[in-house]
């Protein structure tokens, strides 16, 4: 049997080589948003392991948006050089670069996890946070500002540079990051949008803020791009957002069209658990959204097993198969997975002599 693992993919515009993913992970490495020398190192690794496609952290489309003084940032065109390096880097490495566009929103403004994580208030170089409605993400977290029609309008306009910004520097896949409880998904989720106007109440106010913002971004990605949303497709919370909602989203996300929507869940309060755990815990969202609104989707969440990750798309649960911690253990993840599943191993010239089927 040929492994569907490493058989190129045509996804919009693009082919990936393979159907393994960097997922998106947050370095906390940037400084004032420019691209360090750790990112020029970290991604084009993962790169030369072998992953298809290599989707950098959470990019913040303004300064507002950052989860962490120190994340990466495509708000100033003062960005664009670094940005193109490390794109440039990672295709020559053999992958195809993607970036994901984000506003953190009410989960802004923290300190990165290895300086004890946590908010950071404006007198220890925090800064206001904005949201939906005024609701706190946690207790201990500030109360987000309440977003204007004229705050919703500039967020937009700052995706749509920011995409702009992101093709000028050669990236393939534009993501857009609606999950995890950060400004978009907090917009979808009934739990934290509270708001009765157009952007607000019903289902199809909730989801406006993020239909508006893929329109805008699918224009700006014609032919240069593939355009993929990651959602949190349950948030195992009994008033929020849950999989009949993501499956009549994705309906309209395809539509736009959206090519590839990347399914993870959680993240909008932290008392929502999910209803199941270990390995693949989110599959079952992914194959759902694939199954009943027609569009390809991306499956994350404790795949570490070659043959694991093959079964998913053998049984059709999933088109790609995305990675996070376990390519920050192992960039040669998939090289090794090639060789667990007897296809041909994606390994440069100057390794080739390290492995036996190459």
């Amino acid at each position: 049997m040929k492994s569907l693992l490493f058989t190129p993919l045509d996804i919009g515009p693009i082919r990936v080589k393979n159907r393994i993913v960097m997922a998106p992970m947050c370095q906390y490495s940037a400084v004032d948003g420019t691209v360090q020398d750790w990112h020029m190192v970290h991604y084009p690794a993962r790169a030369y392991g072998g992953a298809g496609l290599v989707i950098l952290e959470a990019t913040a489309v303004e300064a507002r948006g950052r989860i962490s003084p120190e994340d990466l940032g495509i708000w100033s065109d003062d960005h664009i050089p670094g940005l193109t390096s490390l794109a440039s880097t990672i295709s020559d490495a053999g992958a195809l670069p993607g970036i994901q566009l984000a506003p953190a929103g009410r989960k802004a403004s923290t300190s990165r996890p290895f300086d004890g994580f946590g908010p950071l208030m404006p007198d220890n170089g925090g800064w206001q946070v904005i949201g939906p409605s005024a609701v706190k993400y946690a207790e201990n977290y500030p109360m987000p500002r309440a977003m204007s029609i004229d705050d919703i309008q500039e967020v937009q306009e700052a995706f749509i540079l920011a995409a702009r910004r992101a093709i000028a520097a050669g990236f393939k896949v534009i993501e857009i990051h609606a999950a995890h409880g950060y400004l978009i998904h907090s917009f979808l989720s009934p739990v934290s949008n509270h708001r009765e106007d157009i952007y607000g109440g019903d289902f199809a106010g909730r989801s406006r803020f993020i239909l508006e913002i893929a329109r805008e971004i699918r224009s700006v990605c014609g032919d240069d791009a593939a355009l993929f949303v990651r959602i949190s497709a349950d948030d195992w919370m009994e008033n929020g957002w849950k999989i009949e909602d993501s499956v009549k989203i994705a309906e309209l996300l395809k539509s736009v069209p959206v090519n590839m929507l990347h399914v993870s869940s959680g993240g909008i309060s932290p008392h929502g658990k999910p209803s199941q755990s270990g390995r693949g815990f989110q599959v079952s969202l992914s194959e759902t959204i694939r199954r009943e609104a027609g569009i390809p989707t991306t499956a994350v969440g404790l795949i570490t097993e070659a043959e694991y990750a093959e079964s998913l798309l053998q049984a059709g649960r999933a088109d790609l198969v995305a990675l996070g911690r376990e390519l920050l253990r192992d960039p040669y993840w998939p090289q090794r997975a090639a060789l667990a599943l007897n296809a041909e191993a994606p390994v440069p010239l100057q390794y080739a002599r390290a492995w036996r089927n190459t």
